[in-house]
C-alpha cells in the first residue's frame, strides 16, 4: 500500500541556537509547511490532512492558520522522536486509501529559546519519556535528564560487548564531519577532531558532551501524496516503499527490562524491509536519528546494518561517512546540524534520492533508510526510493 505514496514536497527553516529567535513554534512550522507546499507545486488549499508532532500542535490550528479549508485526514502519531518517520506510513495509507490527496506533516519547536529540555523535565515531570514510572522511581533518585537515562543503555553495551568511547567519538565526529557540507548546520564552520571530543565535559558516564544532540530552534515539513498525483507535479516524487512502528517492552521503563537493547526498531525493522523486498545492503545510506551517540551505533545494530554487539567497529575507520560503506546522516544529524525531531532527516532523504545535496551528495542514491527513536526505545523506520 505505502509503495504506490511518495514525498513531493519538502521545506524547512533556518535552525539557530540563539535566545529570542523572534519566532513562535507555531510560526516555525507554518514557515517550513508554506515552504514544503510550495515545493510540491501546490497551494495550501490543496492539503486535505495535517499530522503534527505530539504535544507540539494542533491539525485545526495549522489548517486554519494556512488556509486549509477542507481537511478530511488529522492524526498523532505518540512515539515523540519516531513520531514523524511513523507518519509516513500513516500519510502513505491515508493517500492511498482515499482518506487525504495530500497529507501534510511539520515538526518544529523552540527547543533552545523556548522551554529547554531539562526546565520540561523539573518543570512537568508528567510530560516526560516513561511518564508515571520516570516521575515516581526515576527522578527521587536523581535519574531527571535524557543524557542519564540513555547512558545505561551505552554502559550496559560497553560492559558487554567491550564498546570503547572512541568508537562513540567516531560517530560524534563524522556527523560535525558532515555539517561543514551544509552550510544550514549550526555547527557548519565549527570542526571537531577526535581530541576535542576525548577532551568535551563527562555529563553522564559515558556520555561526554559532544555525545548530546543538540537544543535548537526550527521546524521542518513534507508533503505525501500518490505517485499517480504526483505525475501532475513539478517536483521529483520520493517513493515511501516501506514503512514499519514497534515498542520495547515495557516502553515505559528501561532497567527492568529482559533484553535491554530490544527497542522498537528490532521489531520494525525486519518488517519494514519485508515489505520493501529488499534487505538491509541495499541502502545507499542511512539517516539514523541520533538524540545521543551511542543511539546511532545501537540502530545500526537493531536495524539489521551489523549485528548485536559489533555496531562499535562498524562505525570506525570512515565506514559512515561520506565515501564510507554507509553514509550516515549526510546532514550532521541531530548532533551537528540542528533538533528538529527528526524530521531533517527525512527531509535530507529526499534531497539525497533527489540527487539535490550537494557538496555532501551520496553518488547515484537510489534506497534510503530513515529510523525514528522516540521515549524510552519506540522506534520507526522508512524505507525510500528514488
Amino acid at each position: 500500500m505505502t509503495a504506490n505514496a511518495c514525498i513531493v514536497g519538502i521545506g524547512e527553516t533556518d535552525y539557530c541556537r540563539k535566545p529570542g529567535s523572534g519566532k513562535t513554534q507555531l510560526g516555525l512550522q507554518l514557515e517550513a509547511a508554506l515552504k514544503a507546499i510550495e515545493a510540491a507545486g501546490l497551494t495550501p488549499s490543496a492539503i486535505d490532512g495535517i499530522m503534527p508532532f505530539p504535544n507540539l500542535g494542533k491539525a485545526e490550528e495549522i489548517a486554519a492558520s494556512l488556509g486549509c479549508e477542507t481537511l478530511r485526514f488529522a492524526a498523532t502519531i505518540h512515539m515523540g522522536g519516531a513520531a514523524p518517520t511513523a507518519s509516513l506510513q500513516a500519510a502513505a495509507t491515508a493517500v492511498t486509501t482515499g482518506m487525504a490527496s495530500h497529507v501534510l506533516l511539520p515538526a518544529g519547536w523552540n527547543g533552545y529559546s523556548g522551554v529547554r529540555t531539562r526546565q520540561t523535565v523539573s518543570d512537568n515531570p508528567d510530560s516526560i519519556p516513561g511518564g508515571a514510572i520516570a516521575r515516581d522511581f526515576y527522578l527521587p533518585h536523581g535519574f531527571t535528564a535524557p543524557p542519564q537515562w540513555y547512558s545505561v543503555l551505552a554502559r550496559r553495551h560497553m560492559h558487554e560487548f567491550g564498546t570503547r568511547h572512541e568508537q562513540l567519538g567516531a560517530i560524534a565526529v563524522t556527523m560535525r564531519k558532515h555539517a561543514q557540507l551544509n552550510p544550514g548546520a549550526v555547527m557548519h564552520g565549527k570542526p571537531m577532531t577526535l581530541d576535542d571530543y576525548m577532551n568535551s565535559p563527562m555529563l553522564a558516564d559515558p556520555y561526554r558532551l559532544f555525545d548530546c544532540c543538540l537544543e535548537t530552534d526550527g521546524a521542518a515539513a513534507v508533503v505525501v501524496t500518490t505517485a499517480e498525483r504526483a505525475r501532475d507535479l513539478p517536483g521529483k516524487p520520493v517513493s515511501i516503499m516501506s514503512g514499519a512502528c514497534g515498542q520495547p517492552y515495557p516502553a515505559d521503563e528501561i532497567t527492568n527490562r529482559k533484553d535491554i537493547f530490544r527497542t522498537g526498531l528490532t521489531i520494525a525493522a525486519p518488517e519494514a524491509f519485508e515489505k520493501a523486498g529488499i534487505t538491509p545492503s541495499d541502502a545507499d545510506f542511512a539517516m539514523i536519528y541520533d538524540c545521543f551517540t551511542f543511539e546511532v551505533l545501537q540502530q545500526l545494530e537493531e536495524v539489521g546494518f551489523c549485528k548485536r554487539g559489533e555496531g562499535g567497529s562498524f562505525v570506525e575507520n570512515g565506514r559512515i561517512e561520506l565515501g564510507g560503506e554507509l553514509p550516515v546522516n549526510t546532514h550532521g544529524g541531530l548532533l551537528s546540524e540542528a533538533h528538529v525531531l527528526g524530521m531533517s532527516h527525512i527531509v535530507e532523504a529526499v534531497r539525497q534520492l533527489r540527487g539535490e545535496a550537494g557538496d555532501r551528495q551520496v553518488p547515484d542514491a537510489e534506497i534510503g533508510v530513515v529510523t525514528g527513536w522516540g521515549d524510552f526505545g519506540d522506534g520507526a523506520v522508512a524505507i525510500l526510493r528514488r
